[in-house]
């Protein structure tokens, strides 16, 4: 199975760092990251999709997070 996630925080070190983890836990990036202004908290944030092939069957109950 192939897994999709999207990554998000505000622009911080910490969200390279979820990226970073991500990565070395196997997920690759997919697609370009991306960067918008959040007006109510008055602050950037970004985001990135990752995807990693899995063995299994996906269903609604797999945790993405646990790949």
């Amino acid at each position: 199975m192939i897994l999709y996630r999207f990554l998000s925080a505000e622009d911080t070190s910490a969200f390279c760092h979820k990226v970073t983890d991500a990565l070395n836990k196997g997920w690759s990036l997919h697609g370009s990251p991306t960067q918008t202004w959040d007006h109510r908290a008055g602050v950037m944030r970004c985001g990135q999709a990752v995807t990693k092939e899995a063995l299994g069957t996906y269903t609604a109950d797999t945790k993405l997070g646990e790949h």
